[in-house]
């Protein structure tokens, strides 16, 4: 009976797999709009189920290992789906990068180790360097995914671990694997000990992974999960040559480049430069702003009535989502505050920063998931000019997305970075549980200027009782 399904012309997988490709061509296009994005993941969903279907049919061999396998990955999957919340996404997304840089080198051994392979050659040479990189960039991303997720999930301080030298150290380790990576090839053509460079090469990369992200700093996390992104996906393309699989090369790139292209427009938008953020990012400078505890002022608390009473009054809000909304998981009551003040005829809008939350679109995936028109959700640079006429806007667990340091203090870790000015309105209130800093380590000045009033609290609470009282 397996025969039969496993019988499968070549030509008709070649079909599958260019179907696939136009697939998940379609679905990046939809992803790249809100309104857009339910039809894009339909599309990725049914390119991937004909890119599995394809794969897992063209199999001759241990199919029914292959079977028992993709059973077990579809249950863990599914069991994910249901159990992981919405504020434990970026850690998620961080793991499975990682899931694909382990099978890049896991893929990679196996391949080397193959008695099969019966090139010869330049076509040697051309497939060991294939197996060597594929190994390479999946060893970097699954140790540096691993550090991401240990961060993310508050297992690793977001602090960066800046050692000494450590430019030096990662230029000498990029040598000595570049170094190996040729030992490796004359071994290969030889038939000698090609195994032993391929290790040593695969536990450099490791440490590589794990120094490079532990270097970088709280702020540029979502810029970290982006790169991670990118990285998985020359992994599998690596590994699609590799193995001579041309779905997996086209999906790979795919991966890749959007991911890089993603980067690239996160750090533009923050006043970034790519390699600065890789060299170690936010948070890295010991700038006296950095945490700093000299006294700025006192702060003015508010309650949920009056906090009630200056948006009723107001005919100008701006909404500032922050990682603490997602903690709280207060979307729902503030998609319900937003529908009240609009049946008000009070214009509320929101603001959301490129790196708000702990990965790219975070603010927005949780503000779809409540159900916030698409039309009245703005990104920093449509709405940075219109603060000074908002009446009130209202920051819901963000930090390092609203600190004048940034354009104040230009020896502050995060000096340059464009903020949301929300202090030019008129009034600001900000929703926080303590006056602890941001995960970027920074003291927020805006919680001492005279028009911020501070809600303490937890956000769905407070925002509840704010609802109330409307």
């Amino acid at each position: 009976m397996l025969e039969i399904f496993t019988d499968i012309p070549e030509g008709l997988v070649t079909v599958a797999y260019i179907a696939a490709s136009i697939l998940f061509i379609l679905a990046l296009g939809g992803l790249s709009h809100p309104e857009t994005a339910r039809r894009g993941n339909l599309y990725g969903i049914i390119g991937m189920l004909i890119a599995l279907l394809a794969a897992t049919l063209g199999v001759t061999d241990n199919f029914e290992l292959l079977l028992v396998a993709l059973i077990i990955g579809s249950s863990i999957g599914l069991w994910l789906a249901k159990k992981v919340q919405m504020t434990q996404m970026p850690e998620l997304v961080a793991i499975l990068h990682s899931l694909v840089g382990l099978a890049a080198v896991l893929v990679g051994f196996a391949n080397s180790l193959n008695p099969n392979n019966y090139f010869s050659g330049i076509e040697l040479t051309i497939h060991d360097i294939e197996t060597y990189i594929g190994i390479l960039i999946g060893a970097i991303t699954f140790s540096g995914s691993v550090i991401a997720f240990g961060k993310l999930s508050g297992l690793i301080s977001g602090n960066p671990l800046i050692l000494p030298a450590r430019h030096w150290l990662n230029l000498a380790l990029l040598l000595v694997v570049i170094w190996y990576g040729r030992i490796f090839v004359l071994e290969s053509a030889s038939g000698g000990d090609a195994l032993t460079p391929l290790i040593v090469m695969t536990v450099l990369s490791l440490l590589f992974g794990i120094h490079m992200v532990m270097a970088i700093g709280g702020a540029d996390m979502p810029v970290v999960v982006s790169m991670l992104n990118s990285y998985s996906g020359w992994a599998a393309a690596a590994t699609g040559f590799m193995l001579g699989n041309d779905l997996l090369i086209v999906t790979g790139a795919l991966v890749g480049s959007s991911g890089a292209i993603l980067s690239y427009i996160m750090c533009r938008a923050m006043n970034r430069q790519f390699l600065a953020v890789i060299a170690g990012g936010f948070g890295t400078s010991s700038g006296s702003s950095g945490g700093s505890s000299e006294d700025q002022g006192d702060v003015v608390p508010i309650d949920p009535s009056e906090t009630s009473s200056l948006l009723s009054d107001a005919k100008e809000v701006m909404i500032i989502p922050g990682y603490g909304m997602a903690v709280a998981q207060a979307q729902h009551i503030v998609y319900e505050i937003t529908k009240k003040l609009r049946e008000s005829g009070i214009n509320v809008r929101f603001g959301i920063h490129p790196v708000a939350g702990r990965m790219p679109g975070h603010m927005n995936v949780l503000l779809a998931e409540a159900k916030v028109p698409y039309d009245i959700v703005f990104e920093m640079d449509e709405i940075t000019e219109d603060f000074p006429n908002v009446d009130v806007s209202i920051v819901i667990g963000a930090n390092d997305i609203v600190n004048p340091s940034a354009q104040e203090e230009p020896d502050s870790p995060i000096a340059g970075m464009p903020v949301l000015e929300v202090w030019k309105g008129r009034v600001t209130i900000v929703l926080k549980r303590s006056m602890a800093t941001g995960y970027a380590g920074v003291q927020n000045p805006l919680f001492f200027k005279e028009n911020t009033k501070m809600l303490f609290g937890d956000a769905k609470e407070s925002l509840d009782a704010v609802l109330k009282n409307l």
